[in-house]
């Protein structure tokens, strides 16, 4: 075979396979709009409801394994308690496990969710005698027309806000310890200065020369002063008190 063939073989050949890439992508694309499809109807099916407040000792894994026995769940969130009320609570002696203030529970449908919510509202949570929130109340609500991601948008939102008050706070603290240590180093550089007068000074009085003690180092800080206003007052009422009389008795 010439040159001229092995190249053209060699030709065909890439243009074959890189339409067999072309068409395994396009086959992958359509798998993925219709999973995505699938994903957005199951989605819709869903429900969410809202807890809000967690009896003490419970968390994601005992709430899902309560739940799931009225339907199936996919998704829980609780939201941690304040740092500052979990160490408050553990120096008082009390529980010393995480904290949860209020949660989010999935359904898988939402009619079972509307169902589950309607029925657990204001009842006792019951189980084992033995629990610690066996005496507890449920205070669950069925969200309507709520969905998953607007609960992950609003978690994004509010560690947004949080993430940009800590900087907030950070660089105030920064500021504030900038200042310190500028007073610092202008306090020490003032001493420095009294200490350069009071070795002159010595050295002065060992030489046998007299001459004052010199004082230290004052710093004069200067504000800026308004005038005030009562000269400028009174003569504006003298010059309008003869215009007015020149109007009225026409003198020049």
């Amino acid at each position: 075979m010439s040159e001229e063939e092995l190249v053209k073989g060699e030709d065909s050949k890439k243009e074959h396979t890189d339409k067999e890439v072309e068409k395994l992508k396009a086959e992958r694309k359509v798998k993925r709009k219709r999973r995505l499809l699938k994903e957005a109807a199951k989605a819709d099916k869903r429900g969410v409801c809202y807890l809000s407040r967690i009896p003490p000792r419970m968390d994601p894994i005992k709430l899902r394994q309560i739940l799931s026995q009225f339907g199936e769940l996919e998704r829980i969130y609780l939201t941690p308690e304040d740092p500052s009320a979990h160490v408050h609570r553990k120096k008082a002696g009390g529980y010393r496990g995480q904290g949860f203030t209020e949660g989010w529970v999935e359904f898988t449908n939402k009619v079972v969710a509307k169902r589950t919510a309607s029925m657990l509202n204001g009842e006792q949570i019951g189980g084992r005698k033995k629990s610690s929130f066996y005496y507890d109340l449920w205070n669950i609500k069925y969200l309507s027309k709520f969905k998953w991601d607007h609960l992950t948008e609003e978690i994004a939102y509010k560690n947004a806000t949080r993430e940009q008050k800590l900087e907030l706070e950070l660089s105030a603290a920064k500021k504030e310890r900038d200042f310190y240590l500028a007073k610092v180093d202008q306090s020490r550089a003032l001493s420095s200065i009294d200490e350069r007068l009071k070795k002159r000074h010595k050295i002065q009085q060992a030489a046998g020369s007299t001459s004052e003690e010199p004082q230290a180092a004052k710093v004069t800080r200067q504000f800026p002063q308004t005038k005030p206003v009562r000269d400028n007052a009174e003569k504006r009422k003298a010059g309008l008190s003869k215009d007015v009389l020149a109007g009225v008795f026409g003198g020049s």
